[in-house]
């Protein structure tokens, strides 16, 4: 917690008054006691445009309760998080006469957690026995290189773990047989395609949803931030409900596809793989399209001359085996 913060909490918090009646002035020798803050530290604030300039009094600088209420909410702000170009640009906003709650809010709920996962503490020798019982540092670093464990400060024999669910998956995939070098490789190929579906995500959301709140020349005001925010709490879910059902949809097109080029290696017909390419004509290709969809039509085609040649192969077995077919080999 930085200086200014403990002397705020010492009187009253930030956004308040020194206690008692208004003061006729500081010097910034007092400004620094009550704030608990450094000359040092006051003086840069000036320089970068987060604090006013004194009063000039004859050959004094003098600085009011304001100053010291601008000290306390920086600190504030400090202690959330916000660096000081973010922080002076909240503040320009509340001095030109915007509150800073509705701000705070929507910077808050999108800074919030964005799953119900709670983070749990692992040990390094649990860690071990849940991957085989054999250590792996070098596993264990690319694990804490992608954040799937963060070491914990003052303590190298545990770790906290931000997603459990992450890494069970990976405990159930190595005991399936997959390496640990390939899992770390695969959670970085993963990453990235998730993070860019995350940005198209925000892009779309921001194009149609939260454009009236950006649009214009002045920032949102303070109810156009809280509904904003209320707007983010509303659509959170909604990124991992439509990738939830999209991931869904795609394996079960691809793992039925993939299950069956692996029949098919292992011994049953491939047309997919035997066949030459064959030239359809427009209109059929067209009809199929409008059936299935284009991107279902080359599935559609292969399907049906499995199932084709699959029902000749029956009839051609029911013919040869038929009561019939004995009588004449008889006679």
């Amino acid at each position: 917690m930085s200086e200014v913060r403990r002397s705020a909490d010492r009187r009253g918090g930030v956004g308040h008054a020194a206690d008692g009646p208004a003061s006729s002035g500081y010097r910034i020798e007092d400004l620094a006691h009550l704030s608990g803050a450094t000359v040092r530290t006051i003086r840069a604030y000036q320089d970068r445009g987060l604090l006013p300039r004194p009063e000039r009094r004859g050959r004094a600088n003098v600085y009011s309760d304001a100053h010291l209420v601008r000290l306390r909410q920086i600190a504030d702000l400090l202690d959330r998080g916000y660096t000081l170009a973010s922080i002076k640009e909240l503040l320009e906003a509340w001095d030109a006469g915007r509150g800073l709650g509705g701000v705070l809010g929507l910077v808050a709920e999108v800074d919030g957690p964005w799953t119900d996962e709670e983070a749990v503490r692992i040990s390094r020798a649990e860690l071990d026995e849940r991957f085989g019982g054999a250590p792996d540092d070098a596993a264990v670093a690319d694990a804490v290189e992608l954040g799937v464990l963060e070491p914990v400060p003052g303590d190298t024999d545990t770790f906290v773990v931000p997603s459990p669910q992450e890494l069970a998956v990976a405990v159930e995939l190595h005991a399936a047989g997959v390496p640990l070098s390939a899992i770390s490789g695969h959670l970085r190929e993963l990453r990235g395609q998730v993070e860019h579906i995350a940005a198209r995500f925000l892009e779309f959301t921001t194009e149609h949803v939260f454009a009236r709140y950006l649009d214009g020349p002045h920032r949102p005001t303070d109810s156009d931030a809280a509904e904003a925010a209320s707007l983010v709490r509303r659509l959170r879910p909604l990124a991992q409900q439509t990738v939830d059902a999209e991931l869904a949809r795609a394996m079960r097109l691809l793992a039925v596809r993939h299950l069956r080029q692996q029949l098919g290696a292992n011994g049953e017909p491939d047309l997919r793989k035997t066949t030459r390419n064959v030239a359809i004509p427009a209109k059929a290709m067209q009809a199929v399209e409008a059936l299935v969809g284009p991107e279902q039509a080359a599935e559609f085609i292969t399907l049906a001359a499995e199932r084709e040649v699959r029902a000749r192969s029956l009839d051609r077995l029911a013919v040869n085996h038929s009561p019939s077919a004995d009588l004449d080999e008889t006679l």
